[in-house]
């Protein structure tokens, strides 16, 4: 039975009634994040029961040493951690002597929680009794500022119900956190300074190894009934802590109002020896605003994301839901303002996978930010990878490669692989491939061919580089073959000739082969440039053509289809719907061993080749292998239900590709896996976006121009979304009986819908 206490509304999350059960899974489903910084739903008053402690720095890490019980040459130093770093929420509130902590209050009524996911702010209220039979009403609001993304603001509202009562008030700062997420119990910070200045607080820490250095700090205003009061706080300072304490009487039905301003500045963006000085300025900037005025430019900046990327979706309140939700926490994670960070799996509402880079990235992310930002959001992606192909290099020869091949790694914060499982780190070598598709990907959406003589040419001469030499000749075969991988799907580990990783190999040779040839004729000091440095021979990309003209494809005549690897029919073949309900999740249920030598699938495998490369079959194609991989995938990876969906769709199977799409959009609100309380499932948020813009919208780029199959579940009413293409903004919208199209600007556009040309004129609906 998946969770079902998330109230259904268009705009927000909301929780009602306070269960101890579930605290663990709000703490993810109301995180709040700005790109530079996030935080899970922790309470900000203290809290006894099970709780998942989290606040996040873009960037920060330390490099927990691999944790293995056999090591294997090649294997990563060190797995990266994305930090708890030190909290600035913290505040202790005691009533009448008697500490708040909603685990041991004698009563818990009216406790609510909304996420408003419109305007980017958290809020929570409830109505406790304590353990000395005081009453109080609490109402907390808080947000990350997205104009000053250092910054981050609570106003914490104490009301007395039902008599007077003495309230103390002490908001601090505490760097004596753990991780929760550890191999080694290391220290992972070392706190240099604790500080108090007036109504201003600092504590200094740095992350051990990596030296990360952060100043985080606080700065906190009290109103009783709404004037300033409060006057020079008492300060506690220990090694790790300082707090402000204030006391104030109140009689029955008064308040009580803290706001707290804090947050952190990081040696990232500024000199070690000014974060302090700089928190200072974030601080002033902060107060001189105000609570109000500060949440009101929250609202507006919020107002302008939503203008460009809300998906609306009429009749379908859960549906409704579930894409804002996925919109809304993509966005938390991601502005694009930063061409050194990346999306992590998790963002910032866990720890899980170490919080870093995948090749979910190229392979999901980036049509998101490309058609709901500015074309320089995903080129800064792009420029990420490009940063790191040293690094990328450096990988490929610990495994052993040479002559400048690349191999990008799994799991990454600085451009060093970073995944300590070996069936992952060494084998899963298609993310490879997802690098190369994405550079495709972007200049087929955007028409900037510029990154590609700039930066992308000599990503994809690495990548050439290294599938060329991990393909080995084949005598029996007389075909170039790729040995030992693990595939997309997960549940199946060193095999041979994984359709997929052959498929993409071929592909990314013949694309860079072309690359090589179009930036030679059209950008000739680009590419001595680059032939300068990669060092490229004739000779060489000889090779290349001979293993790409001759790659291996296992393939079942008898079915007829792409086989996922060379022993996939000597399985057992089982469908899922065959499959003892009591056996799922078969991840959690059954061994390893199990696992591997069943048929099943964790995610999208041949039919994610299907997806990327669309073009190169025919819908009879699809249909078969589709009806034939289907039946076998558990969809037990966030990253699977969303490929199905477009795939379903475009087989005109609505009502299959809706069951798919509510899965994806409510992948956590739901909690179909039973992990929600770890983290959100970030760069699969961007999957539910395509399934509805690919999928039921039919959004494709054919011949230079967007093309539209628009199609519609019946569950809705109608549904709209926009897309900026090559800074143009096209509005869809779709209705049972048909669709619509709107195009801001002052120049006319040609798209295709159906198949046929439709010349849409600025301001003016067009009909097909």
């Amino acid at each position: 039975m998946n969770q079902d206490y998330i109230k259904p509304d268009p705009w927000s999350i909301i929780e009602e009634g306070f269960d101890k059960e579930m605290v663990k899974s709000s703490e993810s489903l109301f995180s709040i994040g700005n790109g530079a910084m996030g935080q899970r739903a922790n309470f900000e008053e203290r809290y006894s029961g099970s709780t998942f402690q989290g606040s996040y720095i873009a960037g920060v890490y330390y490099p927990d040493k691999t944790r293995v019980g056999w090591w294997k040459n090649g294997y990563p130093e060190y797995f990266a951690k994305v930090l708890n770093a030190p909290n600035w929420i913290g505040i202790d509130i005691s009533i009448n002597g008697e500490p708040l902590d909603l685990n041991s209050c004698k009563t818990v009524k009216d406790f609510r929680r909304e996420l408003h996911m419109r305007e980017g702010w958290y809020a929570r209220s409830f109505r406790a009794t304590l353990p000395n039979d005081c009453t109080i009403v609490v109402k907390t609001t808080r947000f990350l500022s997205l104009d000053l993304d250092e910054v981050g603001a609570i106003k914490y509202e104490i009301g007395a119900a039902e008599a007077d009562v003495e309230v103390e008030i002490r908001p601090y700062l505490d760097s004596g956190i753990k991780n929760h997420d550890t191999n080694w119990d290391d220290k992972f910070w070392n706190t240099t300074a604790v500080h108090s200045d007036g109504p201003q607080a600092f504590v200094e820490a740095h992350t051990m190894k990596t030296n990360f250095a952060t100043c985080t700090f606080m700065e906190a205003q009290l109103f009783h009934q709404g004037k300033r009061t409060g006057g020079r706080p008492s300060v506690t300072e220990r090694e790790m802590y300082v707090g402000h304490g204030y006391a104030q009487s109140l009689k029955k039905g008064e308040t009580l109002e803290l706001h707290k301003f804090g947050g952190y500045t990081v040696s990232r963006n500024h000199g070690t020896a000014d974060l302090v000085v700089a928190a200072k300025a974030a601080l002033k900037q902060a107060t001189d605003l105000g609570f109000d005025a500060l949440l009101e430019k929250q609202k507006q900046a919020w107002a302008k994301i939503w203008e460009m990327s809300d998906i609306t979706i009429g009749g379908d309140v859960k549906a409704q839901q579930g894409i804002r939700f996925n919109i809304f926490q993509l966005n938390q994670t991601y502005l694009g303002k930063d061409s050194r960070l990346n999306i992590g799996p998790k963002g910032f509402t866990g720890e899980k996978y170490g919080g870093s880079t995948y090749w979910d990235t190229e392979a999901y992310c980036i049509p998101f930010y490309m058609a709901t930002k500015d074309q320089q959001v995903a080129r800064n992606l792009l420029k990420y990878r490009y940063n790191h192909l040293e690094k990328a290099i450096e990988n490929a020869e610990k495994l052993g490669f040479s002559r400048g091949a690349a191999l990008y790694p799994m799991v990454t914060m600085n451009g060093e692989e970073c995944h300590n499982e070996w069936e992952i780190t060494f084998e899963e070598i298609h993310r490879n491939g997802a690098i190369a598709f994405a550079i495709y990907n972007y200049y087929r959406f955007t028409g900037d061919y510029s990154y590609i003589p700039d930066m992308g040419l000599e990503v994809l001469i690495g990548i050439a580089r290294f599938w060329q030499q991990r393909a080995t000749l084949s005598k029996d075969k007389d075909k170039y073959v790729i040995l030992g991988v693990t595939g997309p799907n997960e549940y199946e580990n060193n095999v041979n000739n994984n359709w997929y990783t052959n498929y993409l190999a071929k592909w990314c040779i013949d694309y860079t082969l072309e690359q090589l040839g179009k930036v030679k004729d059209g950008y000739p000091e680009d590419y001595h440039r680059i032939m300068g440095i990669t060092k490229l021979t004739e000779a060489e990309t000889e090779q290349w053509e001979a293993v790409a003209g001759n790659m291996y494809f296992p393939r079942s005549g008898k079915l007829g289809i792409f086989l996922q690897q060379d022993g996939f029919l000597d399985k057992e073949l089982v469908t899922v719907g065959d499959l003892d309900k009591k056996q799922r999740p078969i991840n959690q249920k059954w061994s390893w061993d199990r696992i591997l030598r069943s048929p099943y699938i964790k995610q999208a495998d041949v039919l994610q080749g299907f997806y990327l490369f669309e073009d190169h079959f025919t819908r009879e194609e699809l249909q078969r292998h589709f009806d034939f991989y289907e039946p076998f995938t558990v969809h037990e990876s966030s990253l699977s239900p969303c490929v199905h969906s477009i795939q379903a769709a475009k087989l005109d199977r609505m009502e299959q590709a809706y069951t798919f799409y509510l899965r994806t959009s409510r992948l956590d609100l739901d909690d179909y896996n039973k992990e929600v309380e770890e983290g959100l499932h970030i760069t699969s948020m961007a999957g539910t976006w395509m399934s509805i813009v690919e999928g039921f919208g039919g959004m494709r780029v054919i011949d230079d121009k967007l093309s539209f199959s628009p199609r519609i579940p019946e569950q809705w009413k109608s549904y709209s979304f926009k897309v900026n293409f090559r800074n143009r903004i096209l509005k869809v919208t779709v209705e049972q009986d048909g669709a619509t199209f709107e195009l801001d600007g002052d120049q006319e556009m040609s798209i295709r819908v159906n198949g046929e040309r439709k010349v849409l004129n600025p301001k003016t609906k067009t009909s097909p």
